[in-house]
């Protein structure tokens, strides 16, 4: 019988790859995790975490000048940069600790390094090998940057929480939802942003009506949108770098951010030295339990391009552990459904969405009635902003069931969580209207919109 040095060994030490790595311990397997960078992955070090945290600190500028109308007067404070900085790098170091504690205190061994398959139960760090019964790789995507000319002087959305010095002056190129928040928030902080994007319309995919409400909102708020236009070149000056237009035009600005897309983080790992299949675009390709085209190796999270969320990472990551060693005592084994997943844009005013869009819906639905909803804020009647807030719902006219409900204002992720847990039960229409809003709060008009809208 053979025998190996672990019976897990993971690849990659981001969310997915973390829990996976943890829970399989506490389960009592043997376990290691290489992973070459910090530890928490993208989402901690330079996504989902420090993203937040600035669009944060970016909401401050706006909610200083709305206080007037509150009876505030006075001055706002002067924005830091620096302090800014600082402060995120002392949190994302304590998550950081964090996640090796956990690792750590689960008897999960952790490997620093590069790691490299080189058979179905062997992995290479360094200059040492080491065998498992199972691999599992989990080492997410990365950034993407078009050989445009003069693409050596852009940075991705990775170098963008330590600048140095502040972006005065910042253009933003792509469309999708890491474009749109990074736009808004360096808006909201003090720059100068113009976002070029070559669709005529941002975040393909996302509802048509919230596509149009936030590309109006983002616009009220000082972002420059130049859509249907893209990048010639790009030439660096002594007054900054110069961004030439297909089909003519030109600006300077001090830093260009290319967020196009990501891929996954396929590369060097021995993949194919290993026999591991992936698709054209480098995802590795996995069946329903994220088996590989090599039984003992699976692969979840970005890498395998389905849903490239932290949390649909963590969720495969449980259906992985549950069939390699069991479920905990009296739970059935965990199962993953890509149905209803809720997401967030942290624009200004963020998006919230779970469900179909409009058109997914009437491709998918016979009759479909749509309720929307757009409307001033309470907030805003002394506030003085013009901000507006966008609230639409989608329901199967057959069976009731509500099956897309989207919004554009405060906080639209906080509102639209409870919602998509509702929605993931099959809650209809009539549910909706049976339900008692909490007044006066954003929240309760998806349960009092009564008319669907006409055509």
């Amino acid at each position: 019988m053979q025998t190996f040095d672990f019976d897990l060994f993971v690849i990659g030490g981001g969310s997915g790859g973390v829990r996976a790595a943890r829970m399989s311990a506490q389960r009592g397997a043997r376990v290691a995790l290489a992973e070459v960078a910090d530890m928490g992955g993208t989402c901690v070090n330079v996504g989902c975490i420090p993203k937040k945290l600035y669009s944060y600190a970016a909401h401050y500028a706006e909610a200083f000048e709305e206080s007037h109308g509150f009876g505030w007067v006075g001055e706002a404070p002067k924005f830091n940069w620096d302090t800014l900085k600082a402060n995120r790098a002392k949190e994302i170091s304590r998550l950081n600790s964090i996640y090796i504690n956990l690792l750590d205190s689960a008897g999960v061994k952790i490997i620093k390094g590069w790691a490299r398959l080189l058979d179905a139960h062997t992995v290479e760090v360094g200059d040492k090998k080491y065998t498992a019964k199972t691999l599992l790789v989990s080492t997410g995507g990365t950034a993407l940057v078009p050989a445009v000319e003069g693409h050596e002087h852009v940075v991705t959305s990775d170098s963008m929480f330590d600048l140095d010095p502040f972006p005065k002056r910042l253009a933003v190129v792509g469309g999708g939802y890491i474009a749109c928040e990074f736009a808004s928030i360096f808006n909201g902080l003090g720059s100068k942003v113009t976002q070029i994007h070559r669709g005529e319309k941002l975040l393909t995919g996302f509802d048509d009506d919230v596509r149009d409400f936030i590309a109006s909102e983002m616009r009220k708020t000082g972002v420059n949108l130049q859509l249907k236009s893209e990048v010639e070149a790009i030439t660096k000056t002594a007054d900054g770098l110069v961004i030439a237009l297909k089909g003519g035009g030109s600006f300077t600005v001090d830093t260009v951010l290319y967020a196009t897309g990501r891929i996954p983080n396929s590369n060097g790992l021995g993949l194919e030295t290993a026999g591991v299949a992936v698709n054209a675009a480098g995802a590795i390709k996995v069946d329903e339990q994220y088996q590989t085209s090599v039984p003992s190796i699976y692969a979840l999270g970005d890498v395998t391009a389905r849903v490239q969320l932290t949390p649909v990472a963590l969720g495969e990551a449980m259906v992985v552990v549950d069939q390699l060693f069991g479920p905990l005592a009296g739970k059935k084994p965990r199962g993953m459904s890509y149905d209803f997943i809720p997401t967030a844009v942290f624009t200004h005013p963020n998006i919230g969405t779970v469900g179909y869009s409009e058109a997914a819906a009437r491709a998918k639905f016979d009759n479909v009635s749509v309720y929307r909803s757009d409307f001033k804020a309470l907030k805003h009647t002394l506030s003085g902003s013009t901000e507006r807030t966008l609230m639409k719902l989608l329901v199967d006219d057959a069976s009731d069931r509500v099956v897309g409900l989207h919004m554009v204002g405060p906080d639209a992720g906080e509102v639209v969580q409870g919602f998509a847990v509702a929605m993931k039960a099959g809650a209809t229409k009539a549910l909706f209207d049976s339900t008692i809003g909490i007044h006066p709060t954003l929240a309760e008009e998806f349960v009092t919109m009564r008319e669907p809208v006409q055509g």
